[in-house]
């Protein structure tokens, strides 16, 4: 059994919109398999919480690939994963390597 997976309020709203995108330029399919995706990565997560790079911004926080569409920016606490945002990857980089 893994670490509780938390979503912030701001996870919440990033994750419903890049949803929206998806549904509208992709589908109703496109949007149910990044749906399972994401369920998939933050089980993942759960269960391995340092597998993906830690950003070059924080060290605390990593970056987990959802597919080639989105990314998922959490921190790794003691008892718990905080998912602080989901990321649409075809958007301007928020910050380089």
């Amino acid at each position: 059994m893994g670490l509780p997976v938390i979503i912030s309020e701001t996870a919440f709203l990033t994750f419903e919109s890049i949803c929206a995108q998806v549904q509208e330029r992709l589908g109703e399919k496109a949007l149910n398999d990044f749906k399972k995706n994401t369920i998939k990565t933050l089980e993942l997560i759960s269960e391995t919480p340092f597998l993906y790079k830690r950003t070059a911004f924080d060290p605390n926080i990593r970056q987990g690939l959802i597919k080639k569409i989105s990314s998922v920016f959490y921190e790794v606490k003691s008892d718990r994963i905080e998912v602080l945002f989901f990321w649409d990857n075809r958007q301007e980089p928020m910050f380089y390597s």
